[in-house]
């Protein structure tokens, strides 16, 4: 099965569904081969049920400014492009509000498998 993105838009926009210890919720990750980590802002975490201030795992990051230090928390599941992963890990990181997404789907969500980007088309699955 495919997902729709818009193939004229700067970023391929990506409905994730995250679950944790309080519920669940629905958040637009994009996509980014370029991201070895799944990437996840602090707020939407907190609502579902993690705090990442108490995190005892912390790993170095580099960015496209500067190296960071940020939170890794596993996460109960994970859905994006029909694909479920349970006890997934993911960096946790405040993200500026003009960046216009909760988040990154990096290449951990996505070794292993096929994904397909039709551009044309503007469709993405991963299988």
């Amino acid at each position: 099965m495919s997902d729709q993105f818009d193939p004229r838009a700067g970023l391929i926009l990506v409905r994730v569904k995250l679950w944790g210890p309080d519920g669940d919720t629905v958040l637009t990750l994009a996509l980014d081969t370029g991201a070895t980590d799944t990437l996840i802002g602090i707020g939407p975490l907190v609502t579902v049920g993690y705090d990442p201030a108490l995190a005892h795992n912390r790993v170095q990051v580099t960015t496209g400014s500067s190296v960071e230090f940020v939170s890794w928390i596993v996460l109960d599941k994970i859905q994006a492009l029909d694909q479920v992963h349970t006890s997934f890990r993911v960096l946790c990181h405040t993200l500026p509000t003009s960046a216009g997404v909760d988040g990154l789907l990096g290449l951990d969500f996505l070794r292993g498998q096929s994904l397909s980007i039709d551009f044309r088309e503007g469709l993405i699955s991963l299988g």
